[in-house]
């Protein structure tokens, strides 16, 4: 990979720096941890031709590209992802890697060399057992069930005709970090919109809890990682986007009436047992700042000062501890602005204990255009691999994924 003349050129919005020595820009980086770390012209790597970070030094690879890939896999003309952040794209032993966004069907890739390997048709929701590589669970229509790709065998878990329209979020569902229980949102036979806990193991359905009651339109709800509260997103007419957490036997234990505080999040199990989950807030004290909220008692904690964090990934459940975060920005903006997050299309991971503490893990060099070239950066299971999406400095061109490989024995690189 080249830093070439004409390529800056070609980009003069995104990269207004000088190409930079690699190794003279890694050194910069490692010790800039309050500091805006400029962004180098760069070629768009090869289709999996691995390509060391010019900056931060991990080597990344390009996993997709338009028009077929192989073995059926063939991606659409526009873009070519994984699903969203707080979804994880690597089954449980991280060898598989699903890509859903503009593939022609569910679309397998090796967990480590990103070669593909198969295509599914699959309708409904399907998110990956977090212990059992082999599954994937699905919702669809009146039915819970457990299928496996690379068999296509399904099994059915629950089918009810008292229940339809059933839903794993919608979209922003995941199981309990043990992949014993799920949230499923249905419409009841009554017409009633509902959601409730169901438990794999045991082929339990707990009670209904009427989505009705709420103020506003339910946008998803997702168990919590220990399997015993349901969080329910409601959007109201104003737009303001509320939180909801119930009891999986459906009692009311908190209700956050301010927008997005947070957003775009994803929960986990904190260094005190307790629940909480992690996002970007969109109202006062902490507008735009990287927060913590606690399920059981609705407490703030302020992670990450103000500044361009989009979405929040807590997929890496064998790395607890960090929060996966996705930036975007425009870099010039944020270089002059020193009370400001110095973070401008990038992937980090950030500490979950307030310290602060940080490593920059990719610079991605996507310019905000729309949401399919928003970076919604998400980690394997153990934290070792992140993917992330990026137009590579083109606005409104064909947005693909990239892997970055973390290396985490050297400890943590603050940059």
């Amino acid at each position: 990979m080249t830093c070439g003349r004409r390529h800056a050129l070609a980009l003069p919005l995104i990269f207004a720096v000088a190409c930079l020595d690699p190794h003279a820009a890694a050194s910069q980086a490692n010790n800039t941890s309050t500091r805006f770390v400029a962004t180098p012209a760069m070629e768009l790597p090869d289709y999996l031709r691995p390509t060391v970070d010019p900056v931060f030094g991990e080597t990344f690879t390009r996993i997709t590209k338009p028009g077929p890939l192989g073995n059926r896999v063939a991606c659409v003309k526009d873009y070519c992802s994984h699903r969203y952040s707080s979804a994880q794209a690597w089954n449980a032993d991280q060898s598989l890697l699903v890509i859903t966004n503009g593939c022609n069907g569910m679309c397998f890739l090796d967990g480590h060399t990103y070669a593909p390997l198969l295509k599914r048709d699959r309708s409904g929701e399907c998110e990956w057992h977090p212990k059992n590589a082999d599954l994937m669970i699905c919702v669809q229509g009146q039915r819970v069930s457990t299928w496996a790709p690379r068999t296509d065998r399904e099994d059915v878990l629950f089918d009810s005709k008292d229940y339809h329209d059933l839903h794993f979020g919608p979209g922003k569902g995941n199981p309990s970090r043990d992949g014993s229980r799920i949230a499923v949102r249905a419409l009841r036979a009554d017409g009633a919109e509902v959601v409730f806990a169901y438990d794999l193991n045991l082929r339990r359905k707990y009670v209904d809890i009427a989505l009705g009651q709420l103020p506003g339109d339910n946008d998803n709800c997702s168990i919590s990682p220990l399997g015993e509260n349901i969080l329910c997103i409601q959007e109201l007419a104003n737009g303001t986007e509320q939180a909801v957490i119930f009891s999986i036997d459906g009692a009311l234990r908190q209700q956050w009436t301010q927008h997005h505080r947070p957003g775009h999040g994803d929960m986990t199990v904190d260094a005190d047992g307790s629940e909480v989950y992690v996002g970007i807030s969109k109202s006062d004290p902490d507008r735009f700042q990287v927060i913590k909220r606690r399920l059981s008692d609705g407490k703030v904690t302020s992670l990450m000062k103000y500044g361009e964090a989009s979405h929040a990934s807590l997929r890496a459940l064998g790395k607890p501890g960090w929060v996966f975060l996705s930036y975007g920005g425009n870099p010039d903006e944020v270089s002059a602005r020193s009370e400001m997050a110095p973070y401008a299309r990038e992937v980090v991971a950030l500490r979950l204990d307030g310290s602060g503490e940080v490593r920059r893990i990719a610079q991605t060099r996507s310019i905000d255009f729309d949401y399919r070239s928003e970076t919604h950066a998400s980690p394997s299971p153990d934290g070792t691999q992140v993917i992330w999406s990026s137009n590579w400095g083109v606005p409104g061109g064909f947005v693909y994924d990239f892997v970055t490989l973390v290396d985490w024995s050297e400890g943590p690189k603050s940059n």
